[in-house]
């Protein structure tokens, strides 16, 4: 994870001279409004509003491609139902090295990837990221440790990675939707103790103009930015963003900054982040009031970037020690992830991927269907239910209200479609929501018509 102002009396050539100032005063606060700080805009896609595609999820190393072959059915017919948009990494994460030689491509895994997001009706997005081993000084045999996979290609080698980066637009052209890299993985420079963002930009940028001559139809974005935060008081290169639930990082923020003002264009502002704090993995002031981030972020990056925004990532569940996210029970999990969609959706997100954790077995806490490796599995989870019907009932645009909520621990929101009310409790409460009498259980996530 990671990130960023005449008179009358006037004569004529008078008049014409002033309204030119004035026209030139206008368009520079427009543009100082609109950009913030200081890159251009992503004119076209706040124009028709082709980046705001809602709620949908990431898929990781095991997806509904592979497996048994009823489950597999069971899960396309689930995705099916309610096609939400699908993200896929062009290497990692389920999909083969693209191109384990020079000019020799491998795209089998990639191409299933895409096939299930055509079969199930997704809207398709790829996320270039990462690069095949000889870009990063090493050979054919591809390493798939994660300290391998995490690099970034060497600068000799970015004009490498763009070529691949069009190659892969060329291959699917009814994918629209691009995310240069991931995290800025492989761009920390230890050095100086902050993000390499000229490096990670130049990289960027390559890509940015080689996708754009390969299709004139894409929208790309970036940086991919990890908005981590410290404790609240925390002096830790600490910025101004901040509020009850810690202090985001001033290296993110610098990094978002350069990108910026020297990307060569961008459709949509990518970030991902968690509501808990990077020392300790405190939740501030508690798990459900945490998540206050997520909407101040976005208020944030939206005043900075004046481009629509987009969660690649977010978490709610602090890790253990092998990053894996299964301390709570699943009602309150989802109870949690609700209220943080919530908050993205009322600060105006354009769009925000689930990372899927699916796994070749039978428990899998926070995933969206059961592992499609078993018999019988392939069927919807909780985190299905509410990552889909959330998108049906808060799209991006949607008018949304906070209802009147009489009583302690509850979050509410609703659109023309319905309502979301969320006990954050772990036992039961009775309240009013706009007058009407409800009773939640411990965590309970209820939709009311």
């Amino acid at each position: 994870m990671g990130r960023h102002a005449g008179g009358p009396w006037l004569s004529k050539r008078g008049r014409w001279r002033l309204t030119a100032l004035l026209a030139a005063l206008a368009c520079g606060l427009g543009l100082l409004f609109t950009v913030g700080l200081g890159g251009r805009s992503g004119d076209r896609a706040t124009r028709d509003g082709r980046a705001a595609l809602g709620w949908g999820f990431t898929h990781t190393k095991y997806s509904a491609d592979r497996g048994e072959d009823g489950a597999r059915r069971t899960a396309a017919e689930l995705l099916s139902a309610t096609p939400v948009p699908q993200n896929q990494h062009i290497m990692g994460w389920g999909a083969d090295n693209p191109e384990p030689r020079p000019g020799s491509y491998n795209f089998t895994e990639l191409d299933r990837r895409v096939a299930l997001m055509r079969r199930t009706g997704a809207t398709p997005v790829l996320t270039l990221c990462c690069a095949p081993d000889w870009m990063k000084g090493g050979g054919e045999q591809t390493d798939w440790s994660q300290r391998s996979l995490e690099r970034a290609p060497e600068r000799a080698h970015y004009k490498d990675f763009a070529r691949l980066a069009g190659v892969v637009a060329k291959r699917y052209p009814d994918v629209h939707h691009f995310i240069v890299w991931n995290e800025l993985k492989g761009f920390y420079d230890e050095s100086r103790k902050r993000w390499d963002y000229e490096g990670y930009t130049e990289l960027y940028n390559l890509v940015y103009e080689e996708v754009r001559r390969q299709r004139d139809d894409v929208l790309i974005g970036g940086p991919y930015v990890v908005m981590d935060s410290n404790s609240p008081g925390s002096a830790s290169n600490a910025s101004s963003l901040q509020g009850a639930w810690g202090v985001v990082d001033q290296r993110a923020l610098d990094a978002l900054a350069y990108w910026n003002r020297h990307k060569a264009g961008a459709d949509f502002v990518v970030v991902d982040g968690s509501s808990y704090t990077r020392d300790g993995s405190l939740l501030l002031p508690d798990e459900f009031r945490a998540t206050q981030k997520f909407a101040d972020v976005t208020a944030w990056l939206k005043s900075a970037t004046g481009l629509p925004v987009w969660w690649a990532e977010w978490y709610v569940e602090p890790p253990d020690a092998q990053d894996n996210r299964a301390g709570w029970t699943e009602q309150r999990r989802v109870a949690v992830q609700a209220t943080a969609m919530m908050q993205m959706a009322r600060s105006g997100v354009a769009a925000a991927f689930y990372w899927n954790p699916e796994s070749d077995t039978g428990a899998c806490p926070g995933c969206l269907w059961s592992s499609t490796e078993l018999s019988g599995g392939g069927t919807g989870l909780p985190m299905m239910e509410l990552v889909s019907r959330f998108g049906r009932v808060f799209p991006p645009g949607a008018d949304m209200r906070r209802p009147v909520v009489e009583g302690d621990g509850v979050q509410a929101l609703a659109s023309g479609r319905a309502m979301l009310v969320v006990n954050t409790q772990d036992h039961g409460v009775s309240v009013r929501v706009d007058g009407r009498g409800v009773s939640l259980g411990a965590y309970e996530v209820r939709w009311l018509a």
